[in-house]
This record gives C-alpha cells, sequence and structure tokens, in this order.
C-alpha cells in the first residue's frame, strides 16, 4: 500500500514539472523576446485589449427574443465550470448589459487604453456584481489557456559563490559568457534575492523607448497586425522601483544591457480572484485603493546587492496594484463619499495614480456598479459634470421576462429549498416579479391603430408580449400582426426615461426570501406554488417597506398588486386543470392536433376552390364543409366561417414570409387555436376528469380508502402520468389535485 502511494505521489511530481516546463513558466529574457517575436498582438496586449479578445475566445450566440435578435457571450454561461456550478453562478439575460459592456472595450482598444470608468447602474439586485464575478472567472480560465498567457518580470541576484567572488555590479567580465546564461533559471539557493515587481510592468519595458517602438512597429507589420499596438506597451515605461535597479545595474555595468538582462526573471502568471491577481473586487468601505511603502523597512537589505542597498526602494500595494492587468470592480462605488474615489477622474483621464514618491501605471479595466438611487443623488452633486465625461453608464434593469427570471430561481434559489420543487412554484414568483416592473405605455408615443392598442394593452398582456411574443388572443389578426411587430418599440420605449421599465419592482432578492418561506410551510410537503402565493400576499401586506408595492395604480392594471394574485391563481388553477386533463388519457393529445392539422389543409383547398385526393378512396373531393363545421363550432362559436377560414390562411402565409427557411409549424402559429380546440374537446368530458381527481386525492390524502380496484388503478395511472410528464412528486399531485376538487370540480362532485 504504501509503495502504492508513493508511485503515485512520484507520478503527481512528474505531472506537476512536466506542466511547468509546457506552460512556459521561466523564462529568460531572451527566451521571452522569442516567444514575443511568435505572436507580437497576443503577448502585448494590454488590460482592455485583453478583456476584449477574452470576450472572442469565449464566442457568442445568436438569439431571437420577442424584442428583436441579440448576441450573447458564452463567457457569461461559464461554459468552463462544472454544468451544475455554472447553472448557479451564471449570467441569465442581459444581454442588451454584455453588448454594452463589449462596446466599450472595444471602443477602448480604438482608442489605444481604458480612458473611462464603466459603471453599471441599476436597481438592487439586478445582475450587477454577477456581470462582474462572469467577468473575473472567465479571465481566471482564459489566463490558463494559451491564448491568454500573461507574463511579467522579477529582478533576481546569484550569491557571490556563483559569481566566484563577483556579486555581478563590477563592469563587465572580460570572458565572453554564452547567449543564454542568464540568472533566470537558477536554483534557489545560488540566488541572493529574487525582487518582485508587484504592478506587473511588461517585459519589453526593458527595451529603450526608441528601440521598443521600432521593433514593435516591425514586428506588428510582419504579423499583419490590423491596429497598432496599445499606449501602454509602446509607450511605457519601468515602474520606479524597476528603474532604479534597470539603472544602477546598467552604471555598474558600464551600460551593458545584456548583462542588465541577465537578471531578468520572465514569469508566466495567473490571474486570480482569491489571491487578488489581476481581479479585485473593492466594497464601498472606506479604504486606500493604492499606497506605497518602503522596501527595506520590513526586509533585510543585506539579502540586495551591495549596489541597491544604498538605494531607498518603495514598493506600490494595494487594491488598484492587485489589480494591473486584468479588471478592478468597484462595488457600490457611488456609497462612498466624493473624495473618496475622486482620484478615479484623474486616473481615468491620464491613465496614472499619483503616490506619494512616484507614478503608477495603470494597466487595469475600471468597473462599478451603483443602484439607480445613489446615481440619482450623484447626477444633484456639483461635480458630476466634471465626472460624466470619464463615466461610462451601463444600465442593468430587472429582467422583463418571466421566463429568464424563473430561470434565476430554478438555478440559485431552488436547490436551496432542500425539498421537492413543485412544478409552476418558481414559475408564479418570476410571474409575480415581473409583473411589478411593468411600465404603462405611453400612447403619445404611438399613432394610429397601434395608439389604440398600446392604450389597451394591460400589464398581465404586456408580461405575456414580452415572454412569448404572442399578442392578446382577442385581438383579429391585423390587430396582432401591428402590436407583434411593435414589441421592440414598446419593449425600448423607456430606455431614455429616468424611471426606466425594470427599474422599479420586486428584485430577486426579495423574491427569494418569498420561495425559501414557501419552502418552510408546514401546509405543504414540498415547495408548492400554492405556498408561494400564499407568501406572496404575506409580501403585499408590507408595503410600506417597499417602494414598489406603494406605485400608484394605472388603468390596464398596472400596480395592481390585487390584480396580480388573483391573475396568477386563476393561472395556477387553469395550468393544474390542463395537466390532469393530459395525464388523463381520456382524449389523445394527438387525436385532436391531427383533428385540426386536417381542418387547416381542407381550409387551404377551400379557399382556393381546388379538390383534394381522398387518401382513402383516391379521388377528388371537395373540402368537407362538415369537418370545418364541427371544428369552427368549436373553436368560434357563431363567428363567420368564411372570416375565420381566410384569417387561418393568411397566418400561414406570415408565417412563413418571417420564417422563410422553416417548415410550417401548427403549434406555433395557432397556438391559441388549439388551446380552445383542448379546452372545447375536453369540456365534454369534464365530470369524469374531476372524479378522476377526486380519486387521486383519495388516494395520496386517504391511502385510497373506499375506491375500488378500478378506480384505484385508474388514479395510479393518472398520478404516473403526472410525475412521469410534469415532474410531480406524491406531494405536489396530492396539493393539486386537492386544490382543484374544491375550486373547480366542487359544483360538479356535490
Amino acid at each position: 500500500m504504501g509503495t502504492s502511494i508513493l508511485d503515485e505521489l512520484s507520478g503527481i511530481t512528474q505531472r506537476v514539472e512536466q506542466d511547468f516546463r509546457d506552460e512556459r513558466r521561466l523564462l529568460t529574457f531572451r527566451e521571452y523576446l522569442e516567444l514575443f517575436a511568435s505572436n507580437p498582438v497576443r503577448y502585448s496586449r494590454d488590460a482592455c485589449r485583453y478583456l476584449r479578445d477574452m470576450f472572442a475566445y469565449y464566442g457568442r450566440t445568436e438569439l431571437v427574443r420577442p424584442w428583436g435578435e441579440e448576441s450573447r457571450f458564452k463567457l457569461f454561461d461559464l461554459p468552463f465550470l462544472d454544468p451544475a456550478e455554472a447553472a448557479a453562478e451564471a449570467l441569465v439575460g442581459q444581454e442588451q448589459v454584455q453588448h454594452e459592456v463589449h462596446r466599450a472595450l472595444e471602443n477602448f482598444g480604438r482608442e489605444g487604453r481604458p480612458t473611462r470608468l464603466v459603471l453599471l447602474h441599476g436597481p438592487n439586485g439586478s445582475a450587477k456584481s454577477t456581470i462582474a464575478q462572469c467577468i473575473m472567472r472567465a479571465l481566471e480560465h482564459y489566463s490558463a489557456e494559451e491564448e491568454g498567457a500573461l507574463y511579467r518580470f522579477h529582478w533576481v541576484f546569484p550569491n557571490q559563490t556563483r559569481l566566484r567572488g563577483s556579486i555581478g555590479f563590477g563592469g563587465r567580465r572580460p570572458s565572453q559568457r554564452p547567449d543564454d546564461a542568464s540568472y533566470a533559471h537558477l536554483p534557489l539557493e545560488e540566488m541572493d534575492a529574487r525582487l518582485h515587481i508587484e504592478v506587473r510592468d511588461h517585459p519589453l519595458f526593458l527595451l529603450p523607448l526608441e528601440a521598443r517602438t521600432k521593433l514593435l512597429t516591425r514586428l506588428y507589420a510582419e504579423a499583419g497586425a490590423q491596429e497598432a499596438p496599445p499606449d501602454w506597451v509602446l509607450r511605457g515605461s519601468l515602474s520606479h522601483k524597476s528603474r532604479q535597479v534597470y539603472d544602477s545595474l546598467l552604471a555598474s555595468y558600464d551600460g551593458a544591457l545584456d548583462e542588465v538582462l541577465r537578471h531578468v526573471q520572465v514569469e508566466r502568471y495567473f490571474i486570480s480572484r482569491r489571491y487578488r491577481v489581476g481581479a479585485v473586487t473593492v466594497g464601498p468601505e472606506l479604504s486606500v485603493d493604492a499606497g506605497e511603502r518602503q522596501l527595506t523597512a520590513d526586509r533585510n537589505p543585506a539579502a540586495l546587492p551591495a549596489a541597491l542597498q544604498s538605494l531607498t526602494l518603495f514598493e506600490a500595494y494595494g487594491e488598484l496594484i492587485d489589480a494591473m492587468g486584468g479588471v478592478i470592480e468597484f462595488s457600490d462605488l457611488l456609497k462612498r463619499p466624493l473624495d473618496a474615489f475622486k482620484y478615479l477622474q484623474i486616473t481615468a483621464e491620464t491613465g496614472e495614480v499619483q503616490l506619494r514618491s512616484q507614478t503608477i501605471q495603470v494597466n487595469c479595466v475600471l468597473l462599478g456598479s451603483a443602484n439607480e438611487v445613489h446615481l440619482g443623488a450623484f447626477r444633484e452633486h456639483v461635480e458630476y459634470e466634471s465626472f460624466r465625461g470619464r463615466l461610462e453608464l451601463v444600465r442593468a434593469p430587472y429582467l422583463l421576462s418571466y421566463f429568464d427570471e424563473k430561470k434565476i430561481y430554478d438555478a440559485q434559489i431552488a436547490p436551496q429549498a432542500r425539498r421537492h420543487v413543485a412544478p409552476h412554484a418558481t414559475e408564479l414568483a418570476a410571474m409575480f416579479a415581473v409583473l411589478t416592473r411593468m411600465r404603462r405605455p405611453n400612447p403619445e408615443r404611438y399613432d394610429g391603430q397601434l395608439k389604440e392598442l398600446v392604450t389597451n394593452l394591460t400589464a398581465i398582456e404586456k408580461m405575456d408580449l414580452y415572454a412569448t411574443g404572442a399578442p392578446p388572443s382577442h385581438l383579429d389578426d391585423d390587430d396582432a400582426k401591428v402590436l407583434r411587430a411593435a414589441i421592440p418599440r414598446i419593449y425600448h420605449e423607456s430606455d431614455a426615461y429616468p424611471i426606466f421599465e425594470g427599474s422599479v419592482g420586486a428584485s430577486p432578492r426579495e423574491m427569494r426570501g418569498v420561495l425559501l418561506d414557501a419552502a418552510q410551510s408546514p401546509r405543504h410537503d414540498c415547495l408548492s406554488p400554492l405556498a408561494v402565493l400564499l407568501e406572496i400576499d404575506k409580501l403585499c401586506e408590507r408595503a410600506g417597506e417597499y417602494s414598489f408595492l406603494q406605485e400608484e395604480r394605472l388603468p390596464g392594471g398596472y400596480h395592481d398588486h390585487v390584480l396580480f394574485r388573483r391573475t396568477l391563481r386563476e393561472r395556477l388553477l387553469e395550468a393544474l386543470e390542463d395537466e390532469l386533463r393530459i395525464a388523463s388519457g381520456l382524449v389523445d393529445e394527438a387525436r385532436y392536433a391531427a383533428l385540426f392539422s386536417r381542418y387547416v389543409t381542407h381550409v387551404s383547398f377551400w379557399v382556393k376552390r381546388e379538390k383534394l385526393r381522398n387518401p382513402m378512396t383516391g379521388q377528388y373531393e371537395d373540402p368537407d364543409e362538415r369537418l370545418m363545421g364541427e371544428v369552427e363550432a368549436l373553436l368560434r362559436g357563431n363567428e363567420n366561417p368564411q372570416e375565420l377560414r381566410n384569417s387561418l390562411i393568411n397566418s400561414i402565409a406570415a408565417w412563413a414570409i418571417d420564417h422563410p427557411d422553416e417548415p410550417i409549424d401548427h403549434s406555433r402559429i395557432f397556438a391559441s387555436q388549439l388551446k380552445r380546440l383542448r379546452e372545447a374537446v375536453f369540456a365534454e368530458r369534464r365530470l369524469p376528469i374531476a372524479k378522476l381527481c377526486r380519486d387521486v386525492m383519495i388516494l395520496l390524502r386517504e391511502e385510497g380508502s373506499g375506491l375500488d380496484d378500478a378506480r384505484r388503478t385508474a388514479a395510479t395511472r393518472v398520478l404516473e402520468e403526472l410525475k412521469r410528464r410534469f415532474g410531480y412528486e406524491d406531494s405536489s399531485a396530492g396539493d393539486a389535485a386537492a386544490v382543484l376538487v374544491s375550486e373547480r370540480f366542487a359544483d360538479l362532485l356535490r
């Protein structure tokens, strides 16, 4: 056993050593220069171009939303993490915010350096911190990839034994040394000191500015680069400490630069949030973001060569220094007093931060967050105008699609319930949250037919419009088409408003409390949607604590939380009944879908006044008026059949125009008609469905007491179908059956 463990340890050490070499973790200056020449664009990036390229490295995907097409950057899905961990930490939605951050990085790349602080602003809980954390997680992974390799350098000084009596500061030695005789790879016992350069100077800063400029120009031209080198590399200079060491070495070696470069150890480094390397978050507490201290104050000066012991060396420290090469996030920036971050104005403008004895070049992207309340107060401050030009304001609103909102709850909150999550539980919470965020459209911004449609659009209908793109079912085809085409305009209507849609409403943090409290309900053995509705009621009873519950109710049900709760309960009961109908098996779903498909086929030939082939007889016959009449009676009752048929054909034509490369999909084109057809078919069987529901309740709540074998078998079959198709368990199915019996089927079962 012991031998096996030692063999395993030996294998591990060999793999680590091999990885260390393969990753090129330590290089001499000459080795690094050869690496740099192989890909000058990659190895000369400043922080903003590095982040920009990281966005491109993970790629993007195109999404079709009801309000238009959007690009989503895949890094915000954290594809490099374990799927379970990624689901809990990834950013949901917010594609527009991603685009704005990327646009800012692109602009910084064109300008040559970051020139503004990117300030994400929005209500509390709108994922501003999540955006920053996803960027930092991606930076960590990207820096470990070959495409994201980062390098800095340190100074190394061999001991006297290595130099045979010389400490390397007495002019050029007469004997010629081999080109690769650098001190970078010396073993630890042959070093007297290794001077760490905390600001992560680029190794090319060791070359004179004129020579560096010529080298970069030539290498970029040979590489066919489409943009000039960033200012940081092209015009940057050594930090104060490195400059002192460089000048002392150069003087000691009589100007022999090659001797100076022998003391350079180029090191690959990796971005790390935990160790504050290139990824730093600064809280709103009062603290200094950068400072300096004397190097010899807490280190033994005797460890440094004699030529350096007479120097007063200072090292920089602080969050801004730790973030060099990456990104620094100022969380809740505007909670700080103005004097605590006023220096950022000059830092963004000049790319430098002034310390007591030195000026530090800032090579990191400045990212901040603020809520709308603090930003509004800041806009009233006399200093705001002087800051505005150095801020890149990016709005981060609440999500407006309850599908997206539900994803947050399913991934981040439901697992914390530690019990079965019933169907519809998180969906109801998401719907309520989104409804509280809806703003009533301003009819004066629209004309003609659209003005009337927008005036009559309710909060519930607007929520559905954003989620599914489906106009209200009561609209005729012409109105529905007009409203559907106007979704992008309605969605972006309030972008220029101070109180924009998504700036006010229930936050995911408040809904987290609702869901976790519902999971502890003594009435239910699961996270039940009924418990969620009860907790939403309790939340609304505390209206004085939440601004979104104090909004004035407007026509169309906007800000009407009583209406919201009543509607959600009705929707829940409809969904539960619909699932029970399907699970009952009394009518095969495929049958009415096939019936409707046959109806559409006959209508198509009827409109064109053509005959169609009877598949049974092979004869060409007129469209079946009896079939069409039966379906139309279920769909529209007394509506003019000719108008209904022409409307259906127009819907198909409109679909074909909007989706030229997709097959005709009746389930999407005629979703509302199929729903009505299904409800009509099931309405004739409502009593047997009600009895089945009662039997399911008895089976689960009373252990089947009083059920004969046939009823028990039928109830068990329905229960298994509810579990298989919709994700129920005994507890949630029992809750669903009980509420349907008491609130939907009570009259039938008397």
